[in-house]
């Protein structure tokens, strides 16, 4: 699809006066709805603005490229404005922008968005193009740039490939290709952290700087599409280096012994001549697996505060599969059960019902390996991996010294806590053992990745976490007693407790400790116990999805679509989850749902309302004493824990 095929004139404003970043987002989204390619101008604007929040779509020298993909838009198109002046628009250059390019894609349609953002990525980069956009003195004349300039870099027919393929193939830009086609001088790989108009432009412009000083050079692109225009191992075996031109992490294990370059992807944007010369004056480091050859500048970035959150989200993404997979299962099998037939084993009771529940259990049981694993992996690179999964499985089972001395293989669980612990404990050995065998000669450089880090990193990990492990049964046990102690004073101070407890930690030691307290109280019949644990577990996930759909400015758009899966999880008594929420801001998410589960706790109680069965949420309320008023208490602490969750977190802009 053609750029001008997607701009119409009413879509266009020339010279342009906006006094702020704010100004030129509305001037644009004015021009998409004038245009008619939107039918909810405030829809569209929130997802110009949920975009513009990961990083400024000023990509510098002068260029905007704001673009969202939302329900609002009717079709693909684009808008565009000149403001001879400029507008502070946060460029990662730091100079005002100039010239604009709005595009709005359907929620539904595809990659286009990617497709016609990477195109005119790979144009804006041409300084006369960008000049003549600048001084066209009417809307078809602006037309007419776009067209002719088209035409020259892509041609004129489009029938056969996409026009993401076009611009990934290197061939029709780089005629400095020798006959053999597996040598190419440089090598690169450009990334952007969400993957579009950074990582287009840069490897644009560093095959343009080879294409000029004579240099064959082919860059990868790990845009939001996939990797597009892959490296061989041929190539990579025959070129003279490789820049990886990334703010994210990529694959680089591919490159152990090549010389590699690592910087910003804003460098290849602007720096592509100096990038080159570096490789081929043979001033890159030689990379080794597990070892990260960057920059003083980059290793800088990677060190910052914001490390911690960057590796914390690593593992928090790839853990949500299992935690909303997992607990869909469970509920499906409490959904599908007889709870007549044995209440004891209820959502086991039935076949159906017991495979639903025992293929949750198997995908939901790797929650906290999987956690840590991939924390230790953001910190370690892949010898990471292992590790962290191992750190995880230990923190999960609760292992430690003197229960294997009696022969025994866990304890008691450490939860999400002691998981997230493990990872960052994995990661970092890890790391220092990568530091710490630099120096072993190069021959076993082999063995490190294989031996060394997965063998001592195991062995390290384990000593720690069987010696931490203890402290979280010590702390199980002493709440227990407490809780006992608590039992004849104040009924309802223990509603709130045992309530509030189900949510710190979220399947830790805390709330395992009351939800062990509820189950003990059911062989002493008394039943109140256990309703007041049971609501106050099912509280935290209606909290999260509750928020995520009243307070909408406060989630971004990836947590509202998960948030409602939490209605499921909630009702189904799944705690965990609103782990990830939790995980993202503890200090924020935390303390609303432990008030809202303490109420719904303390109301329980007030409300004399008893539970026989130790599990099942919402399939088992015909069995509950008081079931009306038990409702009550439940909407009651989820909506106290949503509304404090609303009122004290920030927007999403922030």
């Amino acid at each position: 699809m053609k750029i001008s095929q997607l701009l119409k004139k009413e879509g266009i404003a020339l010279n342009m006066k906006p006094s702020s970043k704010e100004e030129a987002i509305d001037i644009l989204v004015d021009l998409h709805e004038k245009a008619g390619n939107i039918s909810n101008k405030e829809e569209y604007k929130k997802g110009i603005w949920e975009r513009e929040k990961h990083s400024s779509t000023a990509v510098g020298d002068g260029i905007a490229i704001p673009h969202a993909k939302n329900k609002a838009v009717k079709r693909p198109a684009l808008a565009a404005m000149t403001v001879p002046d400029g507008v502070d628009f946060d460029s990662m250059d730091g100079n005002p922008a100039m010239l604009f390019f709005m595009i709005a894609a359907p929620e539904e349609g595809g990659s286009v968005h990617l497709e016609v953002l990477s195109r005119l990525s790979v144009l804006l980069i041409d300084e006369d193009f960008r000049k003549s956009l600048m001084s066209a003195k009417n809307t078809e004349e602006f037309l007419s740039v776009i067209d002719k300039k088209e035409a020259e870099k892509f041609g004129e027919t489009e029938k056969d490939e996409t026009v993401s393929e076009k611009i990934t193939d290197n061939t029709h830009i780089n005629k400095a290709v020798p006959e053999n086609k597996y040598v190419y001088r440089v090598l690169a790989v450009t990334a952007c952290t969400t993957g579009i108009a950074h990582t287009f432009m840069a490897a644009e412009a560093l095959e343009k700087a080879g294409k000029a000083m004579g240099i064959s050079v082919k860059v990868e692109t790990n845009g939001s599409g996939g990797a597009k225009n892959i490296l061989t191992d041929e190539e990579i075996k025959n070129c003279d280096g490789i820049i990886v031109a990334a703010d994210k992490n990529v694959m680089t294990d591919r490159f152990n012994g090549k010389p590699v370059l690592f910087t910003k992807v804003s460098d290849g944007i602007h720096k592509p001549e100096e990038l080159i010369n570096k490789i081929i004056h043979k001033e890159a480091d030689i990379y080794t697996i597990g070892r990260d050859v960057r920059t003083a500048k980059y290793e800088k970035q990677s060190t910052d505060s914001n490390a911690v959150y960057k590796h914390l989200m690593n593992g928090v993404s790839h853990m949500l599969p299992f935690v909303i997979g997992g607990g869909i299962m469970i509920a499906l099998a409490f959904l599908v059960d007889d709870y007549k037939i044995d209440p004891d084993n209820f959502g086991m009771n039935t076949p159906v019902a017991a495979f639903f529940k025992t293929v949750g259990n198997a995908m939901f049981g790797f929650m906290l390996p999987i956690l840590a694993a991939y924390i230790a992996s953001s910190i370690a690179d892949r010898p990471g991996l292992a590790v962290g999964f191992a750190g995880g499985v230990l923190a999960m089972n609760g292992t430690n010294f003197s229960d294997l001395a009696n022969g025994e293989a866990g304890g008691i669980s450490g939860g999400f806590l002691a998981a997230l612990f493990a990872g960052f404990l994995a990661g970092y050995i890890v790391k220092l053992l990568q530091l710490a065998t630099e120096k072993l000669p190069k021959s076993l450089d082999g063995i490190r990745p294989m031996l060394i880090y997965p063998l001592v990193g195991v062995l390290l990990t384990g000593i720690v976490m069987c010696s931490v492990n203890p402290v979280m049964g010590w702390i199980n046990t002493g709440i227990g007693n407490w809780l006992n102690s608590l039992g004849g004073s104040s009924k309802i101070l223990l509603g709130a407790v045992v309530g509030g407890m189900m949510s710190i930690d979220m399947g830790g030691p805390f709330n395992k400790a009351a939800y062990v307290f509820g189950t003990a109280s059911l062989a002493l019949e008394n039943y109140d116990v256990m309703a007041a644990v049971m609501v106050g577990g099912m509280v935290p996930p209606i909290v999260i999805a509750l928020s995520t759909s009243i307070f909408k400015s406060k989630w971004s758009a990836e947590d509202r679509r998960n948030g409602i899966v939490n209605y499921i999880m909630g009702l189904c008594f799944i705690s965990e989850g609103a782990i990830p929420y939790a995980a993202k801001d503890p200090i924020r998410v935390i303390p609303s749902c432990i008030i809202g589960s303490a109420v719904a706790g303390a109301l329980s109680m007030a409300f004399n309302c008893t539970l026989r069965a130790p599990h099942g949420g919402i399939f088992v309320f015909p069995v509950v004493g008081n079931a009306l008023w038990y409702i009550v208490a439940l909407a009651a602490g989820s909506i106290v824990g949503a509304v404090i969750l609303g009122a004290i977190k920030k927007k999403v802009e922030e």
